[in-house]
């Protein structure tokens, strides 16, 4: 790439932080500007990119991938973004997450005994590795719960790498989950707990939220498998499939009986996962709270149909979380109602607030 520097009309020295989610053969962007309790978006758009670019999590092409940025910014942008600062996703299908219970100890011992917990069930040495944590209980007498995070160097580092290319700072990295979750607490009805699932294009990343994350998972099946599996079906393209899903999805169309029994496999297994999910979080508790909703997001959530699939499946009240409900536009285009799911994770990522971040 012959110009690896962002221009100074796209980037400044600035405290303002944009959000950047790198998915499987797609990247969003979003900018928030923060006035008190308001949120108005600055900027947004998506690129896409050669999936190729992209090895179990490493960006091995970060020149293929930077391209993209830079022709996003120079040509697709919906508004502007007016900050070098980044606040990054990471596929929570990528990383290892564990809830772990340490018995009462000092603050100062706790990094430890979280990297000895983690080398007994992480499958990879602790050396390859950047791990973090968060409390989601602690007593005096129980001692601490916490979630547990690690993702190998060689993804963070690649990241690294790419925003070096890019001239940007990066100021966080956190799980797509994690930043999906951030969405959710600005919703209505974020203090019931709830299963999240955010769909992405080849995999479904699930977490039981309850003021806190609390337990993550990842199941194979996102948007763009719900597409293969249709265009198979049906035998047509995917380009003619991913009309289809959008369109029709599960909903009411002469092809309804045929999609349904052919996605059937793959949403009886994310089931299946929820449920184990909503069965863990119950026998942990010590309280009477249960799982009352469950909240889809992701570019692979707006098939029509799929929420009154897992209502009847699960038996629980099951709707797609909007990204856009508590956010200002301030005279810029919005997205279509199809694409509005797809900005979950990098709409979390803006929300953000500079002052948390550089206090």
């Amino acid at each position: 790439m012959a110009n690896t520097a962002p221009k100074p009309s796209h980037f400044y020295h600035d405290k303002p932080v944009f959000g950047l989610d790198i998915g499987f053969s797609s990247l969003k962007v979003m900018q928030l500007d923060h006035k008190g309790t308001d949120r108005d978006v600055t900027g947004y758009g998506v690129a896409r990119f050669n999936p190729a670019a992209i090895t179990d999590g490493v960006i091995t092409d970060p020149e293929v991938v930077a391209a993209a940025i830079f022709e996003l910014f120079d040509k697709n942008l919906v508004g502007e973004i007016t900050t070098r600062r980044v606040a990054v996703s990471i596929p929570a299908s990528r990383t290892f997450n564990r809830t772990m219970t340490l018995p009462p100890m000092k603050k100062s011992e706790i990094d430890e005994a979280v990297r000895l917990e983690a080398e007994q069930y992480i499958p990879m040495p602790i050396d390859e590795l950047y791990m973090d944590y968060s409390t989601i209980l602690q007593s005096a007498d129980k001692g601490t719960e916490l979630l547990a995070v690690a993702v190998p160097k060689r993804i963070i580092d690649s990241y690294i790498v790419l925003l070096n290319l890019l001239g940007l700072e990066p100021v966080t990295m956190e799980t797509t989950i994690s930043a999906a979750s951030r969405l959710f607490v600005q919703a209505e009805q974020s203090d019931v707990p709830a299963v999240l699932i955010d769909l992405g294009s080849l995999a479904s990343d699930l977490t039981v939220y309850d003021k806190t994350l609390i337990v993550t998972g990842t199941v194979p099946g996102g948007g763009d498998s719900f597409t293969s599996i249709i265009a198979d079906t049906l035998r047509v393209s995917k380009e003619e499939a991913h009309v289809i899903k959008t369109k029709y999805g599960l909903g009411l169309s002469k092809k309804q009986q045929e999609i349904t029994t052919a996605l059937t496999p793959i949403l009886e297994q994310l089931g299946k996962e929820i449920r184990r999910m909503i069965r863990y979080y119950e026998e942990r508790t010590d309280t009477d709270r249960k799982i009352g909703q469950v909240v889809t997001m992701g570019g692979g959530a707006n098939m029509p149909g799929l929420s009154e699939y897992l209502t009847n499946s699960l038996r629980l009240p099951v709707r797609m979380c909007d990204p856009w409900q508590h956010l200002n536009f301030d005279g810029l285009q919005p997205p279509t109602s199809a694409e509005k799911s797809m900005y979950v994770t990098t709409a979390g990522l803006a929300l953000i607030n500079p002052k948390e971040i550089f206090r």
